[in-house]
């Protein structure tokens, strides 16, 4: 072989050694990504060239963009045991599930038992986000795409306090649906819906963007129907687990649609399609999805940790109602109300004590839970959080590094009768103000506080207790004031709360049920 030969070879050589290197390095750089900035690497070399719809409403390219990221799921269950149905307007089972429908309860089925719901492609190498309900307790899970692909897919993890979950399929370049900023939707933006409803194939509707920042009780109560009525064990962490701050659309939504794509007229992926509020179970004008921003950060955790680390603030609150503000003597029509500090959590630490109320949170105003919740649900222990709070009139700024659930666990161990107190209050599902002296009077009691609101899925709820009852007794102490109320749940014994009181048509009521906390 001549040198000039030689060297060819050698730089041939070389060069296939350096490509192959460069390629290890960029790869092993690409599986420590995240999924947004894996998408941005994915998105960069190849480009959508879907724009934003002007003059007449146009979404042809967003349709044809998004739609073979938008997959069929077909579930399989090998049996079912029985579940009482309540005919609930937000039952994600009923509405979504495709789960069989009647009242009453269902009864035991001994053949399998198939369902189906729609995920969204988030990465090219086969990573699929859904709704946790499409897939819980699933024994196995099918995933189909528009070309008719197949795949048998595992479950990488899924969170029931967001109704998120992330599977994996073994595909290679699938076509995958481009994250938005949910943060950047307006209301009254136009906005498609992909899924499979109805059995049918994938399917693309539009609409507009109705509301933001939505609270519907659906995740809270769907834990309570899976487990016990009144939440978790005695680890329970005293603050809302659940994270609801939905997109409401009015874009067509029916079942089968639950976990399939919100996308804005640009074809970016803005929600993950969860529940509907219906009278009917099919769709009625009231569509809710998930914020992409807080799906990024769950699955990035399914994948980086196993699970989702979630950090809290520790407290308890309320929102601000017109009988509260009545009751504490408030002019703030927004913010929430700290009923309870959690013994050495973020909030105790940054000085943040009951009967503040939280105005802002990282600049936002709080202008109900949903705020706070999707704040908080989107950052991670060890995370720092800019907080504005109000004490006697004035407010004051200060920075809260979140803790996570272990150290709360562990900081509520000490002082417990004061928090299980306060537990319990905010199990009650419930608002009271103080009976009036003329209702007293006309009750012939000396003590009471009116029952104001009886919210879904609280103990009072369960129970049947209407509003217009007047308490005026809790565990043998009389109560007069919201703050008697909490205070007399600290005697609780047995897990047994015991009340006495009126109810609305004059008649003497005695109630005694579990709790547990």
């Amino acid at each position: 072989m001549n040198k000039v030969g030689l060297t060819l070879l050698t730089a041939v050589f070389g060069g296939a050694v350096a490509l192959g290197g460069y390629k290890l390095i960029e790869n092993k750089k690409f599986d420590g990504m995240s999924f947004e900035d894996k998408q941005k690497v994915y998105f960069a070399n190849n480009p959508t060239g879907v724009m934003s719809s002007t003059g007449n409403p146009d979404f042809t390219q967003a349709a044809a963009a998004v739609s073979p990221g938008v997959v069929h799921i077909k579930t399989t269950y090998s049996r079912k045991g029985s579940q009482q149905s309540q005919g609930s307007p937000f039952d994600m089972f009923e509405e979504f599930f495709g789960m069989p429908q009647g009242g009453g309860r269902r009864q035991m089925q001994s053949q399998p038992v198939q369902a189906s719901g729609s995920g969204v492609i988030i990465s090219d190498d086969g990573y699929i986000v859904t709704n946790n309900h499409v897939v819980e307790d699933a024994d196995k899970i099918e995933v189909v795409l528009t070309d008719k692909r197949t795949f048998e897919a595992k479950l990488i993890g899924r969170d029931p306090n967001t109704d998120l979950a992330l599977l994996k399929v073994s595909g290679k370049g699938l076509p995958v649906v481009k994250m938005g900023n949910s943060d950047n939707v307006n209301v009254g933006e136009w906005v498609l819906a992909f899924g499979y409803p109805l059995g049918l194939q994938s399917t693309v509707t539009a609409g507009i963007i109705s509301a933001k920042g939505r609270q519907i009780g659906i995740l809270n109560e769907g834990q309570q129907q899976r487990g016990n009525p009144f939440g978790g064990g005695q680890d329970q962490i005293p603050v809302s687990s659940a994270i609801e701050s939905f997109i409401q659309t009015d874009a067509v939504i029916n079942k089968g649609n639950s976990g399939g794509a919100l996308t804005n007229a640009s074809g970016e992926l803005i929600g993950i399609n969860s529940a509907i509020a219906s009278p009917t179970g099919t769709y009625a004008g009231y569509g809710f999805a998930i914020p992409v921003n807080l799906v990024k950060k769950i699955v990035d955790d399914f994948v980086e940790y196993g699970n989702v680390k979630r950090g809290y603030i520790g407290v308890t609150y309320t929102e601000i109602t017109p009988e509260l503000a009545k009751e504490k003597g408030f002019t703030d029509v927004d913010g929430l109300y700290v009923q309870d500090v959690v013994a050495g959590g973020a909030a105790e630490a940054a000085g943040v004590k009951k009967g503040d109320i939280l105005t802002k949170i990282n600049g936002k105003v709080i202008t109900g839970s949903p705020v706070l919740s999707e704040t908080i649900g989107r950052a991670r222990p060890g995370d720092k959080v800019n907080v504005t709070y109000k004490r006697d009139g004035k407010e004051k700024q200060v920075t809260m590094t979140l803790k996570g659930e272990e150290s709360l666990k562990s900081a509520n161990t000490g002082g417990k009768a004061s928090k299980s107190a306060t537990e319990i209050y905010n199990k009650l599902g419930a608002s009271f103000i103080p009976a009036s002296a003329q209702k007293k009077k006309e009750l012939g009691v000396n003590s009471g506080v009116v029952v104001t609101q009886v919210n879904r899925g609280g103990i009072f709820d369960y129970f049947g207790v209407e509003r217009g009852l007047v308490i005026t007794e809790v565990n043998g102490k009389a109560v007069n004031t919201v703050d008697d109320v909490e205070a007399a749940l600290g005697a609780t014994q047995r897990n047994i709360v015991r009340l006495k009181g009126v109810s609305p048509q004059g008649g003497a009521v005695q109630l005694s049920f579990p709790v547990e906390y």
